[in-house]
């Protein structure tokens, strides 16, 4: 069994609620349970690998719930937690307090607009490059969409993730080598809610993370992806646009997307029982294809993969 809980719900309630699972189950039935918290960019993916999972290993519950990488990395570090979701680098004091980081997957984040937008068309020929989106993000002037379509003169509205998250720590890099803190906007709880955001508002900018922007394959309704001009040409090339999955992987897997990062299954201290082999079936052949077949994410390198390492 998986359990999917939104992120409001705290891990206490969680296992309130698996604890009442388990006392009216069969009484001769030993189960396990997993509790994995953390990044919405692993969220969809993890979801996938609990279930099958259990599927093998039914006396297994795995609990996910989604709250950003922060909080995935406060829970698994005060033990509400037995696996953290963290789509960012890992911080010194917190290798430092026992966290121990197993890549598990790639993934990147994209500049959106709302499909909307009255810049879309001159921003999906000349693509905005990365020092007009830092000085949105990051700068201290209010700007118009004039900045980067001549003639629009109506303000942009920036958005960005009001939760401690990896893809805003990846964003803010991605700018300039900036933290989430520097990052300014509106904030938004959460992939999905950003997202919204900027599909409602026809003069919103924002980001999110790639699988997010493609459930079932198809990019969100309402929602553009805005094509960086990497090159700095003025002008948005073929590889530089993406309006399908099968673009966004491919520029994923190139390595040349600037907004590419790493995805990690944190524990604390090295993993061990139910836990060592839930990440084992995420990192191993089974959990390769299931990646695959989603789409939106790149699996580590062989040389990247800890089965030989954790065992």
């Amino acid at each position: 069994m998986r359990w999917s809980l939104p992120g409001g719900l705290g891990l206490f309630a969680m296992a309130l609620l698996l604890r009442a699972h388990l006392v009216a189950g069969p009484p001769h039935a030993r189960q396990t349970t997993l509790f994995v918290s953390g990044a919405w960019a692993l969220y969809p993916l993890a979801l996938r690998w609990a279930d099958a999972f259990h599927r093998l290993h039914p006396d297994v519950t795995i609990a996910v719930s989604a709250g950003g990488s922060g909080r995935g990395m406060a829970d698994v570090l005060y033990g509400a937690a037995d696996i953290g979701m963290v789509s960012r680098n890992l911080h010194k004091e917190e290798t430092a307090h026992g966290a121990v980081p197993i890549l598990v997957a790639k993934d990147a984040v994209f500049a959106i607009v709302s499909a909307e937008n009255p810049a879309l068309q001159a921003i999906r020929k000349r693509g905005v490059p990365l020092s007009a989106l830092a000085d949105l993000f990051v700068g201290s002037t209010a700007a118009t969409w004039a900045r980067i379509a001549p003639g629009i003169k109506a303000p942009i509205h920036v958005y960005t993730r009001s939760d401690a998250c990896g893809a805003a720590s990846a964003w803010a890099a991605m700018l300039g080598h900036y933290h989430q803190e520097d990052l300014k906007g509106i904030g938004i709880y959460g992939d999905p809610g950003l997202i919204d955001a900027v599909r409602r508002d026809p003069l919103g900018l924002g980001y999110a993370n790639l699988g997010f922007l493609f459930p079932n394959g198809r990019l969100v309704p309402g929602i553009a992806i805005v094509p960086l001009d990497a090159n700095c040409n003025g002008r948005a090339d073929p590889w530089e646009r993406i309006d399908s999955l099968s673009a966004a992987s491919r520029e994923v897997a190139s390595g040349r997307y600037r907004g590419l990062r790493n995805a990690f299954f944190v524990t604390r201290g090295a993993p061990k029982g139910a836990a060592l082999q839930f990440i084992l079936f995420a990192t191993g052949d089974a959990g390769r294809r299931i990646l695959n077949q989603m789409g939106g994410y790149v699996a580590p390198l062989a040389s990247e993969r800890p089965e030989m390492e954790l065992r």
